[in-house]
């Protein structure tokens, strides 16, 4: 899956000289954690976040009464906070990478760019709906959860076994397991009863960790 299959293709900017109290409204109003900054000409030049912005607010238990504070805070501008020339990604990054540099810088978006262009941004929460959606989360149905080897073949047993009982996959997911010679796998099947797809996981020598209707 790439960028562009996710991303917010209409993100909400603003440019630098604009007050941090607006900002905020901005952010507020349309309902998203962080803004790209333009230049006067439309170029990225930075990018700002909620947690940028709340930052520079006072203290609550600050002794600036609120005329005072809110007089400082309309004097700040986002160009003081905001982060310059911020790691940025083309619509044909790999979802899975973008996630990889968020992680890694341990930011909550990436600005998206074509032909120097800003054309998206995708964020943390839209990686969060793809995991969701890679779970099966939102799908009724039985949800399993085994230990197995990691060793060439196993995800295949798996599948053969369910497909066997006439099963039908929702969603399947592998994990790094406890040490580097295991996997945990989750997967989400229907029309398989329960204590059939047990014994059928038990009959591969598989320890099963978790079994639940969802």
């Amino acid at each position: 899956m790439l960028v562009c299959e996710r991303m917010s293709t209409k993100p909400v900017t603003i440019t630098a000289d604009v007050p941090i109290t607006e900002a905020l409204r901005i952010m507020r109003q349309n309902q998203v954690r962080r803004l790209p900054v333009l230049d006067e000409n439309g170029g990225l030049i930075g990018i700002v976040s909620e947690k940028d912005l709340l930052y520079a607010s006072p203290s609550p238990a600050t002794s600036l009464s609120i005329y005072e504070m809110h007089y400082m805070l309309s004097r700040l501008q986002v160009t003081e906070l905001m982060t310059a020339d911020p790691i940025t990604i083309t619509p044909d990054t790999l979802l899975e990478e973008a996630a990889l540099i968020m992680a890694d810088n341990k930011i909550g978006g990436l600005p998206v760019m074509k032909d120097g262009n800003l054309v998206g941004i995708i964020t943390e929460t839209d990686i969060f709906k793809v995991f969701l959606e890679l779970l099966g989360a939102r799908e009724k149905g039985l949800r399993l959860t085994v230990r197995i080897p990691e060793r060439m073949g196993e995800m295949a047993r798996i599948t053969t076994a369910i497909a066997q009982l006439g099963g039908n996959i929702l969603a399947l997911g592998s994990f790094l397991g406890d040490d580097p010679t295991t996997a945990v796998v989750t997967v989400k099947v229907v029309d398989v009863p329960t204590d059939q797809l047990e014994a059928a996981m038990q009959e591969l020598g598989l320890e099963i960790l978790d079994t639940r209707e969802t």
